[in-house]
């Protein structure tokens, strides 16, 4: 879904280190973006999430306790093995 807006758009500078460069154009490109594009849709999509962790969320007693559950959990399953493994593609 697009919006328009007749905000006008403005500059922000950043100042970051070459790797860091590199690294968001490689994703951004993966995404089929420009940096910019990639950076402002990842720049609000975090922002967004860090507002939403602020939300309070209540459950009952029940719901509680089964979250917490699933929770203390150790992380298994199939492929998990094989997934801790795997080379990170930002270590590339």
């Amino acid at each position: 879904m697009t919006t328009t807006t007749t905000t006008p758009a403005r500059a922000i500078n950043l100042r970051i280190r070459d790797d860091t460069r590199a690294l968001i154009d490689r994703a951004a490109k993966a995404r089929g973006k420009s940096r910019s594009e990639f950076m402002i849709d990842s720049a609000r999509r975090a922002a967004e999430e860090a507002l939403l962790d602020q939300t309070l969320v209540r459950v009952d007693q029940e719901s509680y306790q089964r979250f917490v559950k699933v929770l203390d959990r150790p992380p298994g399953g199939k492929g998990f093995a094989r997934l801790m493994k795997a080379q990170k593609p930002w270590a590339k």
